[in-house]
């Protein structure tokens, strides 16, 4: 009997000590960040990279764009194991200064930076630099420094070449050439702190110089060069002002048949301005715009937008990510541009994604079937 109860406590001792040593190795694998499973051993690569932080500085949350582009950058960069620290300006020059020196502070091994003003961020990138920190250009090239490493954008110039050329198709400005006609047409270009703005710019005259030279188009307030189409900020309230201005102005006895416009937001203030001045669906003007925002779709759907140059935001951000990693893992980021953007200092290295058209003849199989925007979100 003594023998039997012996037997049975040295059991009941093993199984306690064998439990206590299962505890203690699964409370040390917790305090490494490991798992003891084998079904999630394929989340081993991306864990290693945890020690990494990324900054990211956007210029401001007032765009439906701005907000996507962030969204996608954070959720892809952390899909890799970064951690990721996401500023925005709220397009205040000083603001993102500020959040740029503090996200060096915090120990930022990687800078992602899409610029307010890039010229006000010269010294705060050149601290970037001295701690060795690569910075890489996102959407706006980073002017006047030799800090920024690679650029990732759109092919700026493409997108204004693209809007030269819907106008001439959609106009056929050819058989108005032709016919001796003419069109009435007003620019509203980008911010002149944003160097994107001018190659946007330069695409659009591209294509349309030869036009208004000979007469087929036909700009009544003469204004057509950067300096004077340009808007600040990319203001909506501006361009707004501007087009009443315009209307009120040159147009109190005719009709605006264009307005080339260079960003969605304008093409909403132009909207608001048409509406004040009287125009109905029987006179409207076509508009063009870029960034394809939501609202810009319902717009073009409704008819009070004509078109907008799409731009997947989640391609950008994924070549964005890609030149993160490139550069934190001492690899080389994929490149298909090294002759375009010249920031004064140096031709950066850069990926420019391809900008498509949109309107309503094809915003369903760009927009809907590429996983854009859902019916459901037009249809709200």
């Amino acid at each position: 009997m003594k023998r039997k109860l012996l037997s049975a406590i040295l059991c009941i001792a093993m199984a306690a000590t064998m439990l206590v040593g299962c505890s203690s190795k699964g409370t040390d694998t917790a305090d490494e960040g490991t798992t003891t499973t084998e079904d999630t051993t394929d989340e081993a690569a991306p864990a290693e990279a945890n020690g990494y932080k990324v900054g990211v500085a956007m210029p401001t949350q007032s765009s439906e764009r701005w907000i996507n582009d962030g969204a996608n950058m954070k959720a892809k960069l952390e899909e890799l194991g970064y951690k990721v620290e996401m500023q925005y300006a709220e397009d205040d020059v000083q603001a993102q200064v500020s959040q740029i020196e503090n996200l060096i502070a915090n120990g930022a091994d990687c800078l992602v930076v899409a610029a307010v003003d890039s010229s006000a961020l010269v010294n705060v990138l050149a601290q970037a630099k001295q701690n060795n920190i690569p910075v890489i250009a996102y959407d706006r090239l980073l002017m006047d420094t030799d800090a920024v490493s690679y650029y990732a954008t759109f092919d700026n110039k493409g997108v204004g070449t693209a809007i030269g050329n819907y106008i001439v198709e959609t106009k056929d400005l050819e058989a108005a050439k032709a016919a001796g006609e003419s069109y009435t047409i007003e620019f509203f270009m980008g911010s002149p702190d944003d160097n994107n703005a001018l190659f946007l710019y330069n695409g659009v005259m591209e294509v349309l110089q030869p036009y208004l030279d000979d007469g087929t188009l036909v700009c009544k307030s003469g204004r057509t060069s950067f300096e004077e189409t340009c808007i600040l900020r990319w203001s909506q309230e501006t361009a707004q002002q501007n087009a009443e201005n315009y209307l009120s102005g040159f147009y109190a006895d005719d009709k605006l048949d264009i307005a080339c416009s260079a960003f969605d937001g304008f093409a909403y203030g132009i909207k608001a301005a048409l509406e004040g001045a009287g125009y109905t669906a029987e006179d409207w003007p076509l508009i063009t715009g870029q960034d394809a925002e939501l609202m810009a779709v319902k717009n073009i759907i409704a008819g009070t937008q004509t078109m907008s140059i799409y731009k997947d935001t989640r391609l950008l951000a994924d070549k964005c990510v890609t030149m993160v990693q490139a550069v934190l893992e001492g690899a080389e980021p994929e490149i298909n541009d090294t002759e375009q953007y010249n920031n004064n200092v140096l031709t950066v290295p850069s990926y420019l994604c391809t900008p498509v058209a949109v309107d309503k003849d094809n915003y369903e199989e760009v927009i809907i079937d590429g996983g854009y925007y859902t019916e459901e979100q037009l249809a709200e």
